[in-house]
């Protein structure tokens, strides 16, 4: 009997035999990421969210906005002309979790940062249809009246800090909270999406 038949009749080895391939064939694919330099390290010029941003990016991901824009713009010229520099890795290496994603119903929103006035933005968010008429967007008109949370700032960042590598200092740690007070939800997310793509490479 061959070996191959042998193998198609013994549901075990074949099942470790597979597992075994699909393994290399990950690491091989895998492994040598995490040695590029443009996947590891931070591009030129990016810093970590402070502590307005940092809360916007959560009030972001709590209001499911990943569930209708994408930060990831593709290396195509439809999407380059349209968005901008597609995405580099090395602009998300603060980003736990990052934005990439296939699904738009709205705009991708990775170059968003500084395209608009932080004015436009909140108009745009207490009413979407007031700037752009055929939006189909809710309105979040309640970030506006919701204080920004400063009670847990600081622990995210030392978190970030000390397992995730971000390099914050301990006098940003400290100043964090007096950086949210009086600050309302609405400037947080508005502070989160006017820093996006700004430290990446510009369009040609």
């Amino acid at each position: 009997m061959s070996a191959h038949k042998v193998l198609e009749k013994n549901i075990g080895l074949l099942m470790v035999l597979a597992f075994v391939s699909i393994s290399i064939g990950g690491m091989v694919q895998i492994v040598p990421l995490f040695f590029q330099k443009s996947t590891t390290e931070a591009i030129e010029g990016l810093k970590p969210y402070n502590a307005l941003q940092l809360t916007g990016r959560d009030i972001y991901i709590r209001e499911g906005c990943y569930g209708c824009h994408s930060q990831m713009i593709r290396p195509f010229r439809a999407e380059t002309e349209r968005y901008g520099h597609f995405s580099l890795a090395s602009e998300f290496v603060y980003d736990r979790p990052f934005q990439w994603g296939s699904k738009r119903t709205g705009p991708d929103l990775h170059r968003v940062g500084g395209r608009y006035s932080d004015d436009w933005h909140y108009a745009h968010m207490m009413d979407p249809r007031s700037v752009v008429p055929e939006s189909n967007m809710p309105a979040y008109p309640w970030l506006a009246d919701a204080p920004a949370d400063n009670g847990t700032i600081q622990k995210k960042m030392t978190v970030l800090k000390n397992w995730a590598g971000h390099p914050y200092t301990d006098e940003e740690i400290a100043q964090a909270p007096e950086m949210l007070n009086g600050k309302t939800e609405m400037d947080a997310i508005i502070a989160y999406m006017q820093v996006l793509g700004t430290s990446g490479p510009k369009a040609n």
